[in-house]
């Protein structure tokens, strides 16, 4: 390879926080215009690689080269180096939701950027800011650019962010896991987006990610990351059909297997969840004068009919506003709904004081675990607190004892046993990996002895080995425990992993639903059809 091929080559780059360092003598080269990822699971040390390229890694200690157009980028006074960050390399950040300023239209960030970095005038940048939306695909470009970032949705939030890293015309895009929050459809949209305007741009993109069948079909080259080490890189084909290294190959194979009880549940068993006719709105403010004096409503479910019984699962598939989110708070019964809906042959009281007997009564038989383990639980609490927070709710009289046995009884059902984590109880959520965090969820979850876990994307937020070690948790629970699951997720393989039964909502309807095999493979609706189309396509080379 010619120097003058090589946009950016990092050389011996080592990362430190105080005396623990994190990155161990990395070296990869980018060419221009090429798509090169970056690839590991959390804790691999690839986004700290990344945004140590930019000094954006907080008080780290970098050592190493990183040479842009023959400067060296670790060595750039300050000032030099803040006229490269989004003119020469830019940045897409893993949640736009966090990276957006909430108070600011999403117009005025982008044009903000071209002011700063183009010298555009106020008019001229709130124009170029449009166009910029539209070549996008964010639809009505001139009345989204008005639109504070929670009024957008997903994936238009994460276009407003592509948005604004292109606005100065980089010559290197840093794509920091810029689809793991979006669904199927959206991350392929995405996905090709990138793609599309790294061909007319000529731009190279860096993209770190967890997600290997994205990778497989994005990127020309990838390197593998393990615990700071760069492991193997070299051409995508020959990453993934010829893998060298161990940890690669350990990767590649991590795909959710099916584990689960076949065949045609009892007949007489009572389900554990049943919905008829079921409807949930929300109050929306009506236009004009009528909304001095009544409400109207939002529908966000229209008629939806299932059941769960024990030992089975109901997938739940759909892009983003389909109404997955709002079905999952009614049979948690966080939202009022009209139709039928019985939990363990039981109706929620609405409306109701929020302890009611029965509601109480209620609650301990449906529990849910959340998409994101960092986020739902409490960092100022122990892990002995956690996971026996329900048990003084639910079961008060517990001795302090009998209730400490419990919590250790129940995490050690789920794999964290105090021989093997020392002081156990007394750690903190932040001293454990994310798939013992969503291990911890687990037991809180089931300490009560719930029939019912509704599932809210539980592997999502998780890298590939993990997410297989926790599906496999939660099959093997299944099996023992007899636990009907309600799934919500955008990932298919998991659905075709953990389903008995599907439902496919769009825009609060249920199109179809039935047997997971007979629906994914053979869809009726072209709705369907549609995702699992555009599953297939992300997961394709």
């Amino acid at each position: 390879m010619s120097a003058a091929e090589v946009l950016l080559q990092v050389r011996d780059l080592r990362v430190a926080f105080g005396a623990k360092e994190v990155v161990h003598g990395v070296d990869f080269e980018i060419r221009a215009g090429e798509k090169f990822a970056l690839v590991g699971e959390s804790g691999s040390g690839k986004t700290v690689s990344a945004l140590s390229l930019l000094r954006l890694a907080g008080e780290a200690h970098i050592t190493g080269q990183a040479l842009l157009g023959g400067r060296d980028l670790l060595q750039l006074p300050e000032r030099e180096l803040r006229a490269v960050r989004g003119s020469e390399v830019a940045m897409i950040f893993q949640e736009p939701m966090t990276a957006l300023n909430p108070l600011m239209t999403v117009g005025k960030q982008v044009a903000e950027v071209l002011m700063l970095k183009q010298g555009l005038s106020k008019f001229q940048s709130a124009q170029a800011a449009i166009e910029l939306f539209a070549a996008t695909g964010i639809p009505e470009p001139e009345r989204r650019a008005a639109s504070l970032p929670h009024q957008l949705s997903g994936g238009q939030r994460q276009r407003a962010m592509i948005a604004m890293a292109l606005a100065s015309r980089p010559k290197l895009l840093l794509a920091d896991e810029p689809t793991t929050a979006l669904d199927v459809s959206l991350r392929g949209q995405i996905l090709e987006l990138l793609a599309d305007l790294q061909r007319q741009s000529g731009m190279a993109v860096l993209l770190i990610t967890h997600d290997l069948l994205m990778v497989r079909r994005f990127a020309d080259r990838v390197a593998v990351m393990e615990q700071g080490h760069l492991v193997e890189q070299g051409a995508t084909a020959r990453i993934f059909d010829a893998p060298e290294h161990a940890y690669t190959q350990r990767l590649i194979a991590s795909t959710p297997r099916r584990d689960v009880v076949e065949g045609e549940p009892a007949a007489n068993a009572p389900p554990a969840a049943r919905a008829q006719a079921l409807h949930v709105g929300y109050p929306v403010a009506l236009p004009g004068v009528r909304g001095w004096f009544a409400k109207g409503e939002f529908l966000a479910v229209k008629g939806a009919d299932f059941a769960i019984p024990a030992g089975r699962t109901l997938g739940v598939v759909g892009e983003s506003g389909s109404g997955k989110s709002t079905l999952a708070q009614a049979l948690l019964g966080l939202l009022a709904s009209r139709g039928t809906l019985e939990i363990v042959g039981q109706h929620w009281q609405h409306p109701a004081p929020h302890n009611s007997a029965r509601n109480q009564q209620l609650r301990s038989q449906v529990q849910v675990v959340f998409q994101d383990p960092f986020s739902s639980l409490s960092p100022r609490l122990t892990i002995e607190e956690i996971v026996g927070e329900g048990l003084k709710v639910h079961a008060p009289d517990l001795s302090e004892t009998e209730r400490r046995t419990r919590v250790l009884a129940m995490l050690a059902e789920v794999g964290l046993a105090e021989s093997q984590f020392p002081g156990l109880l007394a750690r903190y959520p932040h001293e454990f990996s994310g798939g013992q965090r969503q291990r911890v969820a687990v037991a809180r979850a089931l300490i009560l002895r719930p029939r019912l876990l509704v599932l809210d994307e539980p592997t999502s937020a998780l890298d590939v080995t993990i997410q297989q070690q926790v599906l496999a948790l939660l099959q093997r629970l299944q099996k023992e425990l007899g636990l009907a699951y309600l799934l919500i997720t955008h990932d298919m393989a998991v659905v075709r992993a953990m389903a008995h039964e599907v439902i496919v909502m769009k825009d609060g309807e249920v199109l179809e639903s039935g047997d997971v095999h007979q629906v994914l493979d053979a869809p009726r609706h072209p709705y369907t059809r549609r995702l699992v189309e555009a599953a297939r396509s992300v997961n394709d080379e």
